[in-house]
């Protein structure tokens, strides 16, 4: 197994160090140093910050970068970073931004202008990651670098959101970058397996199919409280039972938060877990390819939808710890319609909408999330209910990992697929225009959904400021959502996260799941 290492780890180190990442010790102190173990069910394969853009791998982007602004709390607001005050334009285009004095890189180097700049050109050029965020209001070479201190974004329009997706412009170190080009691909082999940041944790060291060991910067410009983390492995565990078992052992101080109801019953009934309870924005739903016959016929869909039995899956096998979400927009969100109707359970309806298909039915594919064992439950409940209803559906298991590349392309990408639809941020567009827009096919939009009226509203609602104005939009474009079925809309989820004796208090927010080490306590 080849190992990876940080850029200022010396090679001797490294291999005196390299035993370590396969067997890390458990969360007790090491050597009076604070010591935190994670467990996920979602491979740390990449540390790149701008050539992935999920929740799976945001402890990477969250505590080995920055940004200019940072989520933080639940409900989420948005605080300045790395930059502490922000002017903009009257027509909502210039946003110029003034950073932080003396900020420094984790090489020692100082964080500039300079970098924000590059930071932004390199996201727009590698078309990856959060590209679809910024693609279609920020044009190559439109941010300015005043000065060291000051940086200017000028939209080609209005962006009502801009301010809050700039919480995935991470800032890479560009003089790094840029020494380690190949070919012109933005250094993004190298950056794939090292990292470049300035954030408020430096990597130790990194094995894609292990995870990542990192260690706190004492340089951070943001100070420490009382318990903090000094040290952390975020370790790639993919089977529920090894987690739930590493957390009664006391082998792991956290793992996922949306564990199934049994398995929370098991920690609890350990005496050596407490949960954090919170309400979260993130609603689980199936993607369905629209681009694939006969799922491109709308009553194909519906169909779908009433063969789903949302009441067994929300009560039964989650046992009410979710809410139903008629929906894509979390109930919680404003843009979710409150009185919004979703489908129900009903195979009498749902044979009536496959007699109305006009496309030849064939047997139909689900992948689900391997290691997630509520995306397997959902589409085994949905293979179940459309056996009644005479339609045939194959279940295959993927990592998510796996399935993430075949998302740009309709022929690869299978006809369903049961995940969650996380918060990257705190705005109706995050669940809305950024994966419906038509514009967003292979940035963001994995349905191949295309709706002419949603493009409208959506691009409508993005270039008013105000949200009183924005919010009857978004509740339009959600019925039509559910009129179409774009996708099999089901519940929006509770946070409930385990955490070892040893954890004094965590800092939530929906933005994240609680991966931000910073907000973290810990008995000491």
């Amino acid at each position: 197994m080849d190992h990876v290492f940080g850029p200022a780890m010396g090679r001797r180190a490294a291999i005196a160090g390299a035993t370590a990442l396969g067997a890390f010790a458990g969360t007790a102190e090491a050597a009076g140093r604070v010591r935190y173990v994670t467990a996920n069910n979602n491979p740390y394969d990449i540390l790149d910050p701008h050539q992935v853009f999920d929740i799976g791998r945001i402890a990477i982007r969250l505590n080995m970068y920055d940004a200019l602004v940072r989520w933080v709390d639940n409900p989420p607001k948005l605080e300045m970073w790395l930059a502490e005050k922000v002017d903009i334009s009257t027509d909502g285009k210039t946003y110029t931004f003034t950073l932080r004095p003396n900020l420094k890189f984790h090489d020692g180097s100082p964080l500039t202008a300079d970098d924000v700049v590059y930071s932004m050109e390199r996201i727009l050029g590698l078309k990856k990651g959060a590209y679809g965020l910024f693609s279609d209001v920020v044009k190559p070479g439109t941010t300015k670098a005043l000065d060291p201190m000051h940086v200017q974004f000028t939209l080609n329009k209005p962006f009502a959101v801009f301010m809050a997706v700039l919480s995935e412009l991470w800032v890479v170190n560009s003089k790094v970058v840029k020494s380690h080009v190949k070919e012109n691909d933005w250094g993004s082999e190298w950056m794939t397996r090292n990292v470049a940041g300035s954030g408020g944790y430096k990597l130790r060291r990194f094995d894609p199919a292990i995870g990542f060991q990192c260690e706190r910067n004492e340089a951070h410009f943001m100070p420490f409280g009382p318990g903090a983390i000094d040290e952390a492995d975020f370790r790639v565990s993919m089977e529920t039972a090894t987690r739930v078992l590493g957390m009664i052992k006391g082998e792991f101080t956290t793992t996922d938060g949306y564990m199934p109801a049994e398995q929370v019953e098991r920690m609890k009934a350990s005496g050596n877990v407490w949960f954090k309870e919170a309400e979260s924005i993130r609603t689980f739903y199936f993607i369905i390819n629209s681009a694939k016959a006969p799922l491109n016929d709308v009553n194909m869909r519906r169909a779908l939808s009433c063969m789903f039995d949302y009441d067994g899956f929300n009560n039964n096998i989650l046992g009410g710890t979710v809410v139903r979400n008629p929906g894509i927009i979390p109930n919680p969100m404003w843009g979710a319609p409150a009185d919004l109707k979703g489908y129900t359970y009903d195979i009498d309806k749902a044979k009536w909408y496959l007699s109305q298909v006009k496309e030849k039915i064939r047997p139909l594919q689900i992948a689900a999330m391997s290691g997630y064992p509520q995306s397997e439950q959902a589409a085994q409940m949905l293979q179940a209910g459309a056996a009644k209803a005479g339609l045939e559906i194959k279940v295959v298991a993927e990592p998510f990992t796996t399935l993430v590349p075949k998302f740009d392309d309709p022929d690869r990408a299978h006809d369903l697929i049961p995940l969650w639809r996380s918060a990257y941020f705190a705005d109706p567009h995050n669940w809305t225009g950024f994966i419906f827009h038509s514009r967003n096919f292979k940035a963001g939009n994995s349905s191949f959904y295309k709706n002419a009226r949603v493009d409208e509203l959506t691009d409508q609602a993005l270039v008013i400021t105000d949200r009183e104005k924005r919010r009857p939009l978004y509740e339009e474009v959600s019925r039509i959502l559910v009129e179409d079925a774009a996708g099999i809309f089901i519940n929006n989820t509770k946070f409930y996260g385990p955490y070892s004796k040893q954890v004094k208090s965590v800092r939530f927010c929906p933005i994240g799941d609680t991966q931000d080490l910073r907000w973290i306590q810990m008995n000491t």
